[in-house]
């Protein structure tokens, strides 16, 4: 009884940090302020799409979602992803279903189709085995396309209804992660300068959100890339004391996010009635771990879960015990933040605490249009 008191109460402590009434992220709503939302992207933001393919970059296993009402879903993460907490900001009751499960008129309210490894470029992630690439996931939307007008009745109907839906996308870290910075297993650093590498990432996904555009998208929402150089793994990796970013990634990180977001003013201009938006994650990740200790964490370099120096060589393995104070941690395993740092990501993403954390609107602004 003991434990279980002291655990609610660092429940109701972490959510009083955040300032996130409770009620702001599970009440229940009669209807969702946007029909539909739609998600894409990688391990962030993948909530079992890869459970349906043979890849290594699958987490269907405890501990993963140890905190999720369901348990391992095949989220890298002990709880929620920002995906689904925005969803639940958006009022949207269930969670929106990864594309692998969803079907007949549960499509109506969206789908996610994000991947595990997954990148902008197809050769991504290859290691891993398989996993559905940026192109991928535009193939799997076309389907549900389809289905939208069998289930509407109308090519009209089906593009009125996603015409008004919020559209979400995380891509490119693993452009970095694992293909640019493996240059044992892919030429890329070899070819490009990180200036050159940059540009090259950005105009491929300049023709893959175009596309997305032609398939009915309106209200985009681009998440840049975090400070990857900041994780467990790559601290671990590069640094002596253990503390250290590793300012190379980062920096690269930063050309990318830089053009990512003149990419913006650029797809508004061009594209009709197009209402494109830039997610600082770079510069909000950032802040939480520069003043970890103000946001309630106390671990923010150590991995709650996984092997090695920091828990940040290997991540969590099967039924691992994880760390007991999972709120008071950034980083739930090497690589991907825990729901505690998710939580502030998707509120700063849905309502911006500061102009600099999106451009030009936040999600909220964007679904009241």
């Amino acid at each position: 009884m003991a434990s279980l008191l002291f655990k609610k109460i660092r429940v109701i402590r972490m959510l009083l940090t955040l300032s996130i009434p409770v009620i702001s992220v599970s009440r229940v709503q009669a209807e969702p302020q946007v029909p539909c939302l739609f998600i894409f992207g990688d391990s962030l933001l993948d909530n079992g799409n890869n459970n349906a393919i043979s890849s290594l970059a699958n987490t269907n296993y405890q501990p993963y979602g140890i905190d999720f009402p369901d348990g391992p879903t095949g989220r890298f993460c002990n709880g929620r992803t920002a995906g689904d907490i925005i969803a639940q900001l958006l009022g949207f009751i269930d969670f929106i279903p990864p594309y692998a499960t969803a079907s007949g008129k549960d499509l109506l309210r969206g789908a996610n189709y994000a991947s595990g490894a997954a990148g902008i470029r197809i050769e991504t992630g290859r290691q891993y085995g398989a996993r559905i690439s940026m192109n991928g996931q535009l193939q799997n939307h076309r389907s549900v396309i389809s289905q939208v007008v069998n289930i509407l009745g109308t090519s009209d109907a089906a593009t009125n209804h996603l015409q008004n839906c919020i559209y979400m996308v995380g891509m490119g870290s693993n452009d970095y992660l694992n293909n640019y910075f493996m240059p044992l297993i892919y030429g890329t650093s070899w070819r490009y300068t990180p200036d050159q590498y940059a540009n090259v990432l950005i105009e491929q996904y300049s023709q893959q959100l175009r596309t997305l555009y032609d398939y009915g998208a309106r209200k985009v929402a681009l998440i840049g890339i975090g400070p990857i150089g900041c994780t467990p793994f790559e601290i671990t990796r590069s640094s002596i004391n253990d503390l250290s970013c590793d300012e190379r990634i980062n920096s690269a990180n930063q050309l990318f996010n830089d053009r990512l977001k003149n990419l913006v003013d650029e797809l508004n201009n061009d594209l009709q009635d197009a209402k494109f938006s830039f997610v600082n994650a770079y510069g909000i990740f950032s802040d939480i771990f520069q003043n970890a200790t103000s946001y309630g964490f106390r671990f923010s370099t150590t991995a709650c879960c996984g092997l090695g120096r920091n828990n940040g060589i290997i991540t969590c393995l099967p039924h691992q015990i994880p760390c007991a104070n999972r709120s008071e941690y950034l980083y739930w395993d090497a690589f991907h933040p825990t729901e505690a740092a998710n939580l502030i990501i998707a509120r700063r993403t849905y309502n911006a605490q500061s102009p600099l954390d999106v451009y030009p609107i936040d999600i909220h602004s964007m679904a009241l249009l």
